[in-house]
C-alpha cells in the first residue's frame, strides 16, 4: 500500500510538472509557437492546449476530487499524448523523436495504474 502511494505521488507530480512546464512554454516560447505552425496546427490550438494541460494537471494533483473527475483528466491526457505522437509521425519525424511523448506516457500510465490500486485498497 505504501509503495503504491509513493508510486502514485511521484509519477503524478512529475507528470503534472511536465504538463505545467509544457503549458507554460506553449504560452511564452516563440520556439513552441513555431513548432505548432510546423505541425500544421492553428495558433489558437496552442492556447487551448495550454489551458487544458494546466487544468488537467491541477485536477490530478487534488486528491479530494472524485475519481470520475480525475478519470476525465487521465482520458484527456491519454488522447493528448497519442495525438502528439501521431502529429509528429505524420509530418515524417522519426520514432526516435518521441522521447518526451514516451516519457509522459509512462508517467501517466504509472499515475493511473497506481491511482486504481489506491482506490481498490
Amino acid at each position: 500500500m505504501k509503495s503504491n502511494k509513493i508510486i502514485f505521488w511521484v509519477s503524478t507530480i512529475l507528470f503534472s510538472l511536465f504538463m505545467l512546464f509544457s503549458a507554460y512554454n506553449y504560452i511564452s516560447s516563440e520556439e513552441m509557437k513555431g513548432a505548432f505552425v510546423h505541425l500544421g496546427f492553428p495558433d489558437y490550438f496552442r492556447i487551448e492546449l495550454a489551458i487544458a494541460k494546466t487544468l488537467g494537471a491541477i485536477v490530478l494533483l487534488l486528491p479530494f476530487l472524485p475519481s470520475t473527475v480525475r478519470g476525465f483528466a487521465y482520458a484527456g491526457f491519454t488522447i493528448n499524448i497519442i495525438s502528439a505522437a501521431v502529429a509528429h509521425l505524420a509530418i515524417g519525424e522519426p520514432i526516435s523523436s518521441l522521447g518526451f511523448v514516451l516519457f509522459a506516457g509512462v508517467l501517466l500510465g504509472l499515475s493511473y495504474w497506481s491511482s486504481l490500486k489506491l482506490e481498490n485498497k
